[in-house]
């Protein structure tokens, strides 16, 4: 008697249903571009971290970094040149089941945009931090020496 209910509860665990769903096609996990706008002229990764990058006078340029404000952790200025000045804020998902309902949290693209107003050499450092904890360490620093022409 056991047995037929064992292989009842089986054969019930393997409806229709279930097998229909498993044979579906995941959502891809494919990774999305940071959602730059196509007027920025320089576009600087984390990739670039410690290098010089050079960029024109009057002319906007990003660094896109991935973050995870869903936990509260965001990318701010911590210290910029006098010749930048700050020039907008764009984000977005980083892969494409992000965009599927019922999806919550995971990284995200931080993009922040500067304007280089007058020539000049100087340093943006980006630090990774909850707002609210201004007396804990950045979680994560980002340096990049910006050549303003």
């Amino acid at each position: 008697m056991i047995r037929v209910m064992l292989m009842a509860a089986a054969l019930a665990a393997c409806t229709p249903a279930q097998e229909a769903k498993q044979e579906t096609a995941p959502v891809s996990n494919q990774a999305v571009p940071a959602p730059t706008p196509s007027d920025v002229a320089v576009r600087i990764t984390a990739a670039q971290a410690g290098q010089t990058v050079e960029v024109g006078v009057n002319q906007r340029f990003a660094i896109e970094l991935v973050g995870v404000p869903t936990a509260g952790y965001v990318w701010a200025p911590a210290q910029m040149p006098a010749f930048v000045t700050t020039a907008g804020e764009a984000s977005g998902n980083t892969t494409q089941a992000q965009s599927q309902p019922g999806f919550v949290g995971g990284n995200h693209w931080e993009v922040s945009m500067f304007v280089a107003n007058a020539p000049g050499t100087g340093e943006i450092v980006m630090e990774q931090r909850r707002p609210w904890e201004t007396d804990e360490p950045a979680n994560n620093v980002f340096r990049v020496t910006i050549v303003a022409r």
